[in-house]
């Protein structure tokens, strides 16, 4: 993307009237996710929003306030705490976690020695446009069950008001202009929560916003925190997983480079955005949080508003800061619906898979090559397809790599064993 089109810069600071609710855009959507994994792992969610907020200004910092990501609670690791917390318990959980933290430091410190020259060999564009179109799409399954599942039934009225929210995301981001234009993804969830709140008042068997749950709420509170244990186990464990997520760390990165137009491999450099996202990691372990990631959900924020200010990323770190210890203001963005959330996510999620779409084409990737058409096919198939590598670590524990993970891992991999130069027909 050109540096002419976007709206914010890495390194510009919005006005405050229009710096807080650009930073609410981002909260609205890490909310449900990084709560989410807490509430299946058995973690405070109270907890993951503080570990989130002060993960993502340690990131900032760290990436010398050049790098706009938000960090919020990693997928990958549920498997490895749920399975750890039982055999061991969740404090050696936590400890697998802030060891898997210092793991990314020490790939960092390698690739730091080492350089990134070898990163231009190894992820030319047919991988890295593949792989962003994973990501984007690997996410799809996800906003369409938000869309149009209420439960295990499909629910025409569930994908009534995901349409509604995303045609409201559209119109604003095509026709409105100025400020409006920029808050696009914040009018679209205003919009399709109260369409949802109106259609509840005329038909009441479509009630689908409760607040019994704001009354109840305290208004303010302190996160739970736990204090990590150590063991081999549990230790070596969370490393190996930390081998997947490490990849998805580089694709990550891939994405936000291309969405802003910066190669943040390059600078503030590669080993400092994983520095960042491992140590972000090790921090929310110390506290008793879930381990962090990058979020895509904020990349497609950035993708569909231009606005890519490590400020307005910042405010939304304080902001979920805030709302770890402001409890009710938390339980209210809790009540936005599935389909809300889902149609927004529809919009997202298609963005990040078109900036896959635009690195191929703009880079000039030619697909009369059976190389290239190899490469991203087996890639476009694991990713999507659910591809999975998996074995057993002891009796408890079973490493799993699959998705996005497998599918950058096994495109590097063709990229560097087959040959250059392939006879097309």
């Amino acid at each position: 993307m050109s540096k002419n089109d976007q709206i914010l810069g890495p390194s510009d600071r919005p006005p405050l009237v229009s710096w807080v609710p650009l930073s609410f855009q981002h909260v609205f959507a890490m909310f449900g996710a990084t709560v989410l994994v807490p509430l299946l792992t058995g973690l405070n969610p109270s907890t993951a929003l503080f570990t989130a907020g002060t993960g993502t200004l340690l990131y900032i910092l760290i990436t010398g306030a050049k790098v706009p990501a938000f960090l919020g609670s990693s997928f990958a690791f549920i498997p490895a705490l749920i399975g750890v917390s039982a055999e061991f318990g969740m404090p050696y959980a936590l400890g697998g976690a802030f060891c898997a933290g210092l793991f990314y430091a020490v790939v960092a410190g390698i690739i730091r020695i080492a350089g990134t020259k070898w990163l231009d060999r190894a992820l030319p564009p047919v991988v890295i446009g593949s792989v962003i179109i994973v990501i984007g799409l690997n996410l799809a399954p996800t906003a369409m069950t938000s869309a149009m599942m209420n439960g295990d039934q499909y629910s025409l009225v569930y994908f009534s008001i995901a349409l509604v929210t995303l045609s409201i995301a559209i119109i604003a981001s095509i026709f409105f202009k100025g400020f409006f234009n920029t808050i696009s993804i914040l009018t679209g969830l205003a919009g399709g929560y109260l369409f949802t709140l109106f259609m509840g008042m005329v038909f009441p068997a479509y009630r689908l916003i409760d607040f019994t749950v704001v009354y109840e709420a305290d208004w303010f509170g302190v996160p739970h925190f736990a204090i990590p244990k150590f063991g081999i186990v549990p230790i070596i464990t969370f490393i190996i997983v930390s081998l997947a997520t490490i990849c998805e760390h580089l694709g990550d990165t891939l994405v936000t480079s291309r969405v802003v137009g910066q190669d943040f491999y390059k600078e503030p450099g590669l080993h400092r955005t994983l520095l960042g996202d491992g140590l972000a990691t090790s921090w929310a372990a110390l506290w008793g949080g879930p381990p962090n990631t990058t979020y895509g959900e904020n990349i497609g924020v950035m993708a569909i508003t231009k606005v890519y200010s490590v400020w307005v990323i910042g405010g939304a770190a304080v902001i979920a800061l805030l709302l770890s210890f402001i409890q009710k203001f938390g339980s209210i963005i809790n009540t936005i619906p599935d389909p809300v959330m889902g149609g927004i996510s529809m919009l997202l999620y298609g963005l990040i898979a078109s900036s896959g779409l635009r690195t191929i084409v703009e880079s000039g990737v030619d697909y009369k090559d059976k190389r290239n058409l190899t490469i991203s096919s087996v890639i476009l198939v694991i990713g999507i397809g659910g591809g999975i590598l998996q074995f057993n670590v002891g009796q408890e524990f079973t490493f799993s790599l699959g998705g996005v993970a497998l599918a950058t891992v096994v495109g590097i991999f063709l990229n560097l064993i087959l040959p250059q130069t392939v006879a097309t027909e």
